[in-house]
């Protein structure tokens, strides 16, 4: 993201916002509310047209390219739209076909993806009659189905219990192992702190600070401090003007 800006009416949502993600970690995105968050990540999935600024998914500039730039993208919002008279099979071939994935191709991989969410027993039932959890874990297995690289997850553990939590964050960490990239933002900031590798604060639409914790804990003099220790401080502080990428 290069100088990243986008108001609503006269309120300036994200405001020249710099940062880049490298491949292969998964990076927590985060903020009070009102910060930004949001806003940054319908912007890096192609949802909102920023006001100045641009994006760049593995080298392509999201504005020049979209469907190439989108093509190894998936996005769950905090609040996702399921098909609900669906079945779940049926909602992920409907989503596979979308991306040009063949049947034959789709069906296993679907399955496989079920069976990992702990969904394959209600494979039978309409996608409405979920929970919100078990709705929260479709969305993410429809966001899985044509196997991307690049996964944007706003709030992903949302309305899930425990066990599903749990369920969630070893697929997520299974998917940085084999390569992926993976950008989420939470409220759960002990989340953030045990998954992950390296974590972006923003504050009124700018870049507060960022880098490991280790990092983190040294720019708010922290040292041994929790993720909260050092986000309240870097939060209360303010942000930081960041220098401009390459």
């Amino acid at each position: 993201m290069r100088g990243l800006r986008k108001s609503f009416g006269a309120t300036r949502a994200v405001d020249g916002l710099d940062l880049a993600i490298p491949r292969g970690q998964l990076y927590a995105f985060l903020g009070p509310n009102g910060a930004g968050k949001t806003t940054s990540i319908r912007m890096i999935a192609g949802l909102l047209r920023p006001d100045a600024g641009q994006v760049f998914i593995q080298g392509i500039e999201l504005a020049v390219d979209p469907i190439e730039a989108k093509r190894p993208l998936a996005y769950v919002p905090d609040d996702p739209l399921l098909y609900g008279k669906l079945r779940p099979m049926e909602y992920l071939e409907f989503v596979a076909a979308l991306w040009s994935i063949p049947g034959t191709v789709a069906q296993p991989r679907a399955e496989e993806l079920l069976r990992t969410l702990g969904l394959w027993e209600k494979r039978d039932e309409t996608i409405e009659a979920f929970s919100r959890g078990m709705k929260q874990k479709m969305a993410l297995a429809g966001a899985l189905v044509h196997a991307p690289s690049l996964m944007l997850l706003d709030e992903p553990l949302t309305g899930l219990d425990a066990s599903a939590a749990r369920l969630v964050k070893d697929l997520l960490n299974d998917f940085v192992r084999r390569g992926g990239t993976v950008v989420l933002t939470t409220h759960i900031l002990d989340v953030a702190e045990r998954m992950a590798e390296r974590i972006g604060i923003i504050q009124a639409g700018r870049l507060a600070a960022e880098g490991t914790l280790d990092e983190l804990r040294e720019r708010a003099g922290q040292t041994g401090g929790t993720l909260e220790d050092v986000f309240l401080r870097v939060t209360a502080e303010g942000p930081d003007t960041p220098p401009a990428l390459p």
